[in-house]
Protein backbone atom coordinates (compact mmCIF):
# COMPACT_ATOMS: atom_id res chain seq x y z
CA UNK A 1 0.00 0.00 0.00
CA UNK A 2 1.52 3.49 -1.21
CA UNK A 3 -0.32 6.32 -0.17
CA UNK A 4 0.64 10.01 -0.48
CA UNK A 5 -0.50 10.57 3.63
CA UNK A 6 1.78 11.06 5.68
CA UNK A 7 -0.01 9.73 8.85
CA UNK A 8 -0.70 6.27 8.80
CA UNK A 9 -1.13 4.34 11.96
CA UNK A 10 -1.42 0.54 12.03
CA UNK A 11 -3.27 -0.96 15.02
CA UNK A 12 -5.87 -3.71 15.58
CA UNK A 13 -9.43 -3.27 15.57
CA UNK A 14 -10.73 -3.09 19.37
CA UNK A 15 -14.64 -2.67 18.12
CA UNK A 16 -17.08 -2.26 15.92
CA UNK A 17 -20.90 -0.03 16.44
CA UNK A 18 -22.90 -0.69 13.78
CA UNK A 19 -25.69 2.03 13.04
CA UNK A 20 -28.35 2.96 10.57
CA UNK A 21 -26.07 3.69 8.10
CA UNK A 22 -22.51 4.29 9.63
CA UNK A 23 -20.03 1.87 11.53
CA UNK A 24 -17.84 3.33 14.43
CA UNK A 25 -14.88 1.67 14.69
CA UNK A 26 -12.32 2.23 17.39
CA UNK A 27 -8.23 0.84 16.60
CA UNK A 28 -5.98 0.51 19.09
CA UNK A 29 -2.55 1.86 17.83
CA UNK A 30 -0.48 1.47 20.87
CA UNK A 31 -1.45 0.33 24.46
CA UNK A 32 -4.43 2.16 25.56
CA UNK A 33 -4.42 4.96 22.71
CA UNK A 34 -7.41 4.45 20.44
CA UNK A 35 -8.22 6.16 16.91
CA UNK A 36 -11.93 6.26 16.22
CA UNK A 37 -13.26 6.29 12.78
CA UNK A 38 -16.73 6.76 11.22
CA UNK A 39 -17.24 5.55 7.99
CA UNK A 40 -20.27 3.48 5.83
CA UNK A 41 -21.35 -0.20 6.65
CA UNK A 42 -20.52 -0.59 2.77
CA UNK A 43 -16.88 0.84 3.31
CA UNK A 44 -16.70 -2.13 6.23
CA UNK A 45 -17.99 -4.75 4.33
CA UNK A 46 -15.72 -3.56 1.43
CA UNK A 47 -12.27 -3.49 4.08
CA UNK A 48 -13.75 -7.01 5.59
CA UNK A 49 -13.08 -5.24 9.06
CA UNK A 50 -13.59 -7.30 12.36
CA UNK A 51 -12.51 -7.27 15.98
CA UNK A 52 -9.03 -8.29 16.02
CA UNK A 53 -7.98 -7.35 12.81
CA UNK A 54 -5.11 -5.35 11.65
CA UNK A 55 -6.33 -1.95 9.95
CA UNK A 56 -4.75 1.53 9.29
CA UNK A 57 -5.60 5.11 10.50
CA UNK A 58 -4.43 7.20 7.61
CA UNK A 59 -4.95 10.63 8.48
CA UNK A 60 -4.72 13.26 6.42
CA UNK A 61 -5.72 17.09 7.19
CA UNK A 62 -4.10 20.27 6.05
CA UNK A 63 -4.05 21.79 9.88
CA UNK A 64 -4.52 20.36 12.93
CA UNK A 65 -5.98 22.10 15.96
CA UNK A 66 -4.50 22.66 19.71
CA UNK A 67 -5.94 23.52 22.64
CA UNK A 68 -4.92 23.82 26.33
CA UNK A 69 -7.21 24.93 29.33
CA UNK A 70 -7.16 27.76 30.74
Amino acid sequence: MKLSARNVLQGKVKSIEIGAVNVEVQLEVAPGLIVTSVITKNSMQNLGLKVGAKAYAVVKASSVMLGVDD
